[in-house]
């Protein structure tokens, strides 16, 4: 408590003054946290003095609020980009991030329990910096560092405003910054050092050194690739689920058990949110529970017993391989290549179809999802013609990030889809009959077929990788397409 007032001092984020008339002043409160290394050992105890932000008033205390934060995917790309050119990954803390945001409005909080001011009592503090918790202060702070980086010459992306880039003859240097957290790449040795040195000139910056721990997304290196895995958040959630003596399953989900809005009602809806909030941030690595977290998803507001059931099987199949995680090698090319695939009505509920695709560059899993359709499809095609258009948007948002960042990526991108009739309606026009009826905006990916942006062709059921984000598989299928995204395991079964 004592290093964030110092902190706090330092910074000069307020003057003790009167509260004037007709102001009013927020409270303040001390949460405590503990800091852990990947093994789990603790790194540091921190305090942190937090503005009770909801206290405030829109149009008073704060106007705009939003603020951006990195992609997972551009995380993730940008990983495989180190790892296709062997770059080196930098990884950096700015300490007490949002300190650093310059408070536009006039905003007045009471001092901190533990920390008044002798002699001082009956005055507030008139806050001249951003502080955690008010309502403005992560767009303070981003607003503080985009200035500040740009002024070193880093262009702020378009497809992300949280990737900052900057070219020249020595080569590239990027950056990825989510709230505090930054990891640095390129091919700009001098330059990212540069970099490194300018922001610890500019704000309180901690070097890391190389990027292992980021996000709860463990990441290690080896002469074979980068491996990133999340096996501390899987066996944390294993204890505190008590499934880690469970009897391992080989499936995320059980195949051909379709679930319903129908049923017993679970008796604990919170703890079902929870937890399926939890499988949802773990498929940030997990392809392979990209689907049956989308399913479970599905019933957050009403949850059954068999809806539980289904999320305790996933906590099973995690308990088989908590280790597993995507790995990413250098495969000598920088193609852009994606597997898009739909299950038509495969809801009981509404009959809607399920959308999947995953998204390769270089020959690495970047991108991936599977969704439940907006509409109901009235055939296979149509179902599998929807999910090519989505996908085809991520293709595109993937190609114009690479573009941008000044690594050229050889066009068309290779779209990969299992049924002849939706290839065809996509690269058909005048196909007018069986189209008519569908959405404008599905019909874009025709326009990036005619530029030569994209490129259909034609896969076999059996190699479409896609399937596994469209419905429950047996073991034996989801092993072998598991390894086809390059999914592995470096940890010894627990």
């Amino acid at each position: 408590m004592v290093e964030e007032m110092n902190a706090l001092d330092l910074n000069g984020t307020w003057d003790l003054v009167d509260l004037p008339t007709g102001k009013k002043s927020i409270g303040c409160k001390w949460v405590f946290a503990v800091k852990v290394n990947p093994d789990g050992s603790v790194a540091r105890l921190k305090a942190r003095l937090v503005a009770k932000g909801y206290a405030q008033t829109y149009g008073v205390d704060y106007s705009d609020t939003f603020s951006p934060v990195a992609k997972l995917t551009s995380v993730r790309l940008l990983i495989s980009l180190a790892a296709i050119h062997d770059w080196h990954l930098h990884q950096l803390d700015i300490k007490n991030a949002f300190l650093n945001g310059d408070l536009k409005e006039e905003v007045y909080i009471e001092q901190p329990p533990g920390f008044v001011a002798q002699g001082e009592y009956g005055k507030v503090c008139r806050l001249r910096k951003s502080l955690y918790g008010l309502k403005q202060s992560p767009r303070a702070w981003f607003g503080k560092f985009s200035q500040s980086i740009e002024q070193f010459g880093m262009i702020k992306g378009k497809s992300d405003h949280s990737v900052f880039y900057k070219q020249t003859e020595s080569g590239v240097t990027l950056l990825v910054v989510y709230v505090d957290d930054i990891v640095i790449t390129g091919s700009d040795n001098a330059g990212i050092l540069a970099l490194k040195n300018f922001l610890h000139s500019q704000f309180q910056t901690k070097d890391l050194g190389s990027l292992k721990y980021f996000l709860g997304i463990e990441v290690t290196r080896s002469k074979k690739g980068i491996f990133l895995s999340q096996r501390k958040y899987v066996l944390d959630l294993l204890a505190e689920t008590g499934k880690l003596g469970a009897k391992p399953s080989t499936t995320p989900m059980v195949p051909n058990v379709q679930l319903t809005q129908e049923g017993t009602p679970f008796e604990d809806p919170e703890r079902y949110r929870r937890l399926v909030g939890k499988l949802n941030y773990l498929a940030v690595t997990r392809p392979d529970i990209a689907y049956s977290v989308s399913v479970v998803s599905q019933y957050m507001s009403s949850p059954t017993i068999d809806h539980w059931a289904a999320v305790e099987h996933i906590l099973c199949y995690l308990k088989g391989a908590p280790g597993r995680g995507i790995v990413y090698q250098n495969h000598d090319h920088m193609r852009i290549e994606c597997f898009a695939d739909a299950d038509w009505a495969g809801s009981k509920d509404d009959r809607r179809s399920t959308s999947g695709y995953c998204v390769f560059v270089g020959g690495n899993l970047v991108s991936w999802k599977s969704k439940k359709q907006n509409v109901v499809s009235r055939s296979s095609a149509e179902s599998e013609y929807r999910a090519m258009a989505q996908s085809a948007c991520e293709i595109i948002w993937t190609h114009h990030l690479l573009n941008e960042i000044g690594l050229k990526t050889p066009m068309p991108a290779q779209l990969w889809c299992d049924n002849q009739a939706a290839i065809h309606i996509a690269n058909n026009p005048a196909f007018h009959e069986r189209t008519k009826h569908i959405e404008v905006d599905c019909h874009f990916i025709r326009e990036k077929i005619q530029k030569g942006l994209i490129s259909t062709g034609y896969v076999k059921t059996g190699e479409q990788l896609g399937d596994l984000f469209t419905k429950a598989l047996n073991g034996i299928r989801v092993d072998y397409l598991c390894n086809k995204l390059g999914m592995i395991n470096i940890y010894a079964p627990t």
